[in-house]
């Protein structure tokens, strides 16, 4: 007989700088399947200031990219337990979040950028999360197939959403594409979309634009 058991647990994040809790803006960037956050969050240390802080929770699932050692990475859910890891997901997420706005005193505002996996996990959690995201980003990604569309609708109602994708990304087929343009469809939002000529990849110029 298979049995669960909750116990307190510890995980990964990286910042682009330590908080001085006055800062306009926090962008809470995902990353993708088999990356670190230590690493991922270098992506973005260009566009860090004092009125702008870049959030990189880590994915709690491991595994060695090659093998059986060397290297490793992070992901968000594998099929195995998906929907115990998604969950997981969400409460780490939302006690990260408000553990750091909780020490703010003029409430910053809120944009979460998600790359391949991380898009999906973005989406799961934004839709879910108490409070209210500014800008949503979803990079080489898309919106989560089983997101539920009615909660979406209602969350996303005054967010700004863009979705980015490289000309030459060799991981995202027509008909992944399809079916996101089919859930904005049923979503009801217009979507900003934005090209760049690279692949499976942040593009640092396209970045530039959209953040500042």
């Amino acid at each position: 007989m298979k049995k669960q058991i909750r116990f307190e647990y510890e995980a990964q994040y990286a910042v682009s700088h330590e908080p001085n809790f006055q800062e306009k803006e926090i962008w809470v960037v995902l990353h993708g399947y088999g990356q670190l956050a230590e690493f991922f969050i270098r992506k973005f240390q260009s566009f860090d200031s004092p009125d702008r802080l870049f959030l990189a929770p880590e994915g709690t699932n491991y595994q060695y990219l090659e093998g059986f050692s060397g290297r490793v990475g992070a992901n968000w859910m594998t099929r195995h337990e998906r929907e115990r890891a998604i969950a997981n997901n969400h409460r780490f997420l939302d006690y990260l979040i408000q553990d750091l706005l909780s020490k703010f005193k003029k409430m910053p505002k809120i944009n979460v950028l998600g790359f391949s996996q991380g898009a999906a996990t973005a989406t799961r959690w934004a839709s879910n999360w108490e409070g209210n995201i500014d800008r949503l980003v979803l990079w080489a990604g898309g919106f989560a197939t089983d997101l539920i569309l009615e909660d979406a609708r209602v969350k996303f109602l005054n967010t700004e959403i863009n979705l980015v994708l490289g000309e030459k990304d060799e991981l995202i087929s027509p008909e992944s594409i399809e079916i996101q343009e089919e859930l904005i469809r049923d979503l009801g939002k217009v979507v900003q979309r934005h090209f760049f000529s690279g692949g499976h990849e942040l593009d640092q110029e396209l970045l530039k634009k959209i953040i500042d």
